[in-house]
Formats: C-alpha cells, structure tokens, sequence
C-alpha cells in the first residue's frame, strides 16, 4: 500500500462540479493518491504523512490562471526574478498554474521572454508556459499595446517566435481580420498552440471563421473587441455560439459588469475561464508602473494608461475573481471553482492532468474559509503557505 505524504481531511471538497462534505484527499509523489468522505484516509497515513484538518473549510483544486501579466510590483516581460517575484503574490491566493503573459513588444524582446520562460517553465512545474498577447492585434482595439509595435503575421515572425519558445508557447491572442492571421492560426495551432481572438475589430462572421480555423479561445471577453449589436452580434455571441470555445473573462466588476458576466455564464456553460489579466500592481499599491513600454497609472486598484486612459490589465488576483463570481454574479461556488480549475485546463489542453482532486492529478489544492478567503495553498504536493 502506498503511503501518502500528504492527507487534508474534515473538509468541504469543491472539484468537479460538485460539493462532498467530511471529504478528505491524500497526495503521494505530486498527485493526488486518493480521495473520500469519513475517516478512510487513516488507513493512508504513518508517521511521516503530513496530515491538515480543515476543520469544515473548503477544499478546491488549485487555481489556474491562463492570462497573467504580472504581480507585487514586477511583469513578467522583465526577466526571471521578476516573474518570480509576481509568481509569489498570486500563488499565495491560490493560483496553483501560471501562463506567463507578455504584451506586444519587438520581436527580440520577445524571443528573449519567451526563452526566459521556457527555461522557468523546465525547472518549475507551476510555470505551464507563456501566452503571447500580441504583436498581432488591431489597432482600433489595441488597448494597453504599443500601437508602434503592433504588426501582420508572416511566417518568418511566427517560425522565430516558436522557436524561441522552444515548445511552451501556450496561447496566442490574435486579430483574425488581420492580412496573415488565417495562415497563422494553422501555424501555432499545428504547432499546439491555442489561438485566441482577441484585441481585433472582427466581425461575427470573421470570428466563427477563425473558430473553424481552429482558435478556440476569446481573449477576456467583452473587453478589446466590438460589443454585441443585435444586427451585428461580434466576437462574443460567436463565442457563445461555438461548443469548444472558451471565453476568458476579467471579473473584477471593472472590465464587465456583474450583469453581463452572468448573461455569458448563462449563454456558455461551462465555457467561462476567469482570468486576471493582472499586471505589476496586483497585490501591491497603488501608484506609477509600466505594462511593457507605455506608461499606467493605478489609483484605487484600477489600471488605467497615463496617455489616453484606456484600462491597463488589471490588479485583480484569482480568489478575488472566484468571491466575485459568487456575491456579485451569483453562480454557484462549484461552478466558479470549476472556472478556475476545470475549464482553463480543458482551454490549453490540461483536463487529464489539473483542474481536479481525483487519483492521478496534480496534487495542487487551495483551502478556502467561509468567507472564500485563502487559507491555505498546496503545489505540485508541497504546503506553500501560509
């Protein structure tokens, strides 16, 4: 019988749509050995199992954030110790698995992030890889991007930043209108890559095209794209409509209001990804800061570019989503624990290994309270904090 290293008991187990009381999980070696209600875990346990009551807390599995830009005052365009120090700040509220996101910048200050990152992702098995967010992206619906950066795909761009990634490259937010962008959605998505829409002036038809393309993401729904039209429906009702497609949504009660997040949990089911989209201030204060070359202000937690005032990423952090998805949106907590487990794994082609506290996957857990604060964090197996 194997030993387990790890047992958290007397909990509230929150992991694949479901609600288990008096549940327990046991980790061995960086997966989930088991998992139960009762007092079956002892049989699990000997004097070198460390063993959490949680007293009534829940248990969920660990977050994942697929779009993250930074955090505790540090991006991730800025080198390895950087991202470290923002890995840190959302990993202690529960975010488990990272995508590292980069914004628009020159090809070369590219291909060094994305080196940087696949060296990370190599040694951490917290780092999934890198989302790149940009360059090719619609000006009108640039957003935070450096408009003097943005460009066309070509296959000599698209071949380098591969390469570079060395096979980490997770994710991609494109504009489909774009010229080059139907070649290149082949491209990365041949290459396991999954292609997003996103920051792009797409029409509802260019979008269900680039879908049956192969993107299968909505970079943070709602925001830079055209709205919904009831004679022009956009990106977003092309995502609701498409079974497959995920739908990234930024729910700070900033970037979509608490009534439209609720009308696209409605509309896609099970298809909702909460993202952060969080740059440097996230879990620091407010103030001056950069989101790659353009300059942000941040005043009461909300990012917002010195030069034209456009929102800036966010400062939100993953717990913070999952409490507003229950008090402000009113789902269910199982549904929004599902979208920050189950549904960004299932987005970057995860669902067989995260998002869950079942036998065999990642042994990553968070426990929250009753006020869904984060009490504790296990990564990959090991106690985290506090």
């Amino acid at each position: 019988m194997t030993t387990a290293a790890v047992v958290i008991h007397s909990a509230r187990l929150v992991s694949d749509s479901r609600c288990a009381t008096n549940a327990w999980v046991a980790f061995a070696s960086a997966r989930v050995l088991a998992a139960g209600v009762g007092d079956s875990w002892r049989g699990l346990t000997d004097r070198n199992t460390a063993v959490t009551d949680a007293g009534g807390n829940y248990l969920t599995p660990g977050f994942i954030d697929i779009h993250c830009h930074g955090g505790g005052g540090a991006a991730f365009d800025d080198g390895a110790d950087a991202i470290r120090t923002g890995l840190a700040v959302h990993r202690a509220h529960g975010t488990t698995r990272s995508v590292l996101s980069l914004v628009t910048n020159t090809l070369p200050r590219l291909e060094q992030s994305l080196k940087v990152i696949a060296e990370l992702a190599r040694v951490d098995p917290l780092v999934l890889g890198s989302h790149l967010e940009g360059p090719f992206l619609d000006e009108e619906f640039k957003g935070a991007h450096d408009k003097r950066l943005l460009r066309n795909a070509t296959n000599p761009e698209i071949d380098r930043l591969l390469d570079a990634a060395s096979g980490s490259l997770r994710q991609i937010t494109m504009a489909p209108e774009l010229p080059g962008a139907a070649s290149a959605i082949t491209r990365f998505t041949d290459s396991g890559v999954a292609v997003a829409v996103g920051h792009t002036a797409a029409t509802y038809e260019q979008t269900m095209t680039a879908f049956d393309a192969g993107a299968s993401i909505l970079t943070h729904a709602f925001n830079g794209m055209r709205g919904i039209h009831h004679r022009a429906p956009g990106p977003v009702v092309a995502a609701m409509s498409r079974s497959g497609v995920t739908l990234e949504i930024i729910n700070d009660g900033t970037h979509v209001h608490p009534d439209v997040v609720r009308m696209a949990w409605a509309s896609a089911p099970g298809r909702v990804a909460l993202v952060t989209d969080a740059m440097a201030a996230a879990g620091s204060a407010d103030g001056s800061y950069r989101l790659g070359a353009l300059e942000v202000t941040v005043r009461s937690g909300v990012a917002r570019l010195v030069d034209g005032g456009s929102i800036a990423g966010s400062t939100l952090l993953l717990d913070d989503a999952v409490r507003r998805a229950v008090g402000d949106v009113g789902v269910s907590l199982e549904s929004a624990i599902d979208a920050v487990t189950r549904v960004p794994a299932r987005a970057l082609g995860y669902s067989h290994q995260l998002g869950s506290l079942v036998a065999g996957y990642a042994a990553d857990a968070v426990m929250l309270n009753e006020d869904l604060a984060v009490v504790a964090v296990w990564a990959n197996g090991a106690r985290l904090s506090p």
